[in-house]
């Protein structure tokens, strides 16, 4: 495998690009302005990133997907994932935004950066803008150039958090628009994830593997298991979780029933449970009452 180049700061990463850096905890400039910022190979950030490209250049490698740059994409990485990128001859045009999370410490955003689930998103569930759409988009960003360009007051920090946690809540909006603008796409999805689902719970995967997490099924779509539950959620208002505890408490409503020389404890541990109480504290919670009590109602 490549080397994995590690950029360990903003600091780092900018002297690498001989560009100016105003402020250690975020950058935001357009790659062909900055001595065209070129990034290839193998790489990971010890902070945020966000790309908006302005060209149809690159190929990015993220898990087991390629993707292939397109005008309009945004691409979102957490502190941490890493990146193949293969080698063009052509520039990357476009934006790019890196934060780290010690600038939002002691601040609304920091306390809610992990609802924007994009982060941690493969590449291959890029963000695809409309003209419009990108046209916000670019608008966020120059405040946010303009203002890291002016001299620092007392108003800087909250200026800058203010107009990036705008540009994150547009991000979120135009996601989700995404998930309903692929119609085909998503119904796609969740009949995968439905089928899977039932080739698990039927094909004596549970007792041999346990329950199936979120990643798991997630990985077997060539998905990440966030956006799995996002486009979950958004369309059926339950999470990738919720489908699988469902789907559990389903079965043994079916099998409390129909199979009653099996103990409660036996059903548990048919179902992947490591421990039996866990498995009737969430019948309880899901049901209203303990399996005994569906079993034999009163």
């Amino acid at each position: 495998m490549e080397k994995l180049k590690t950029y360990r700061s903003i600091l780092e990463f900018n002297q690498e690009f001989g560009i100016h850096t105003p402020h250690p905890l975020i950058y935001v400039g357009k790659m062909e302005d900055a001595g065209s910022i070129t990034i290839k190979g193998c790489y990971s950030f010890n902070f945020y990133a966000v790309y908006l490209k302005d060209d149809d250049s690159g190929v990015i490698k993220y898990g087991r997907n390629y993707y292939d740059y397109k005008s309009g994409t945004m691409l979102f990485f957490a502190p941490g994932q890493v990146v193949l990128e293969e080698e063009s001859d052509a520039p990357n045009r476009g934006w790019i935004l890196l934060f780290h999370q010690d600038l939002l410490h002691g601040t609304p955003l920091g306390s809610n950066l992990r609802r924007y689930t994009f982060f941690q998103y493969a590449v291959n569930e890029a963000l695809h803008l409309s003209d419009d759409e990108r046209g916000i988009i670019t608008g966020c960003l120059r405040n946010l150039h303009m203002e890291l360009s002016n001299t620092a007051d007392d108003n800087s920090k909250a200026l800058i958090i203010s107009n990036l946690e705008l540009l994150l809540n547009y991000c979120k909006r135009f996601y989700e628009r995404q998930f309903v603008t692929r119609t085909q796409n998503n119904a796609d999805f969740l009949s995968h994830f439905e089928t899977l689902l039932d080739e698990y719970f039927s094909s004596g995967q549970l007792l041999e593997q346990g329950i199936p997490t979120v990643k798991s099924i997630a990985e077997r779509m060539n998905l990440s298991a966030n956006y799995l539950t996002d486009i979950l959620r958004k369309h059926t208002g339950k999470s990738a979780q919720e489908h699988i505890q469902h789907k559990l408490v389903e079965t043994a409503k079916n099998r409390l029933l129909s199979n009653p020389e099996q103990t409660v404890n036996e059903i548990a541990y048919d179902l992947g449970f490591e421990y039996p109480q866990y498995f009737c504290r969430l019948f309880k919670k899901r049901v209203g009452m303990s399996p005994n009590e569906f079993r034999t109602p009163k």
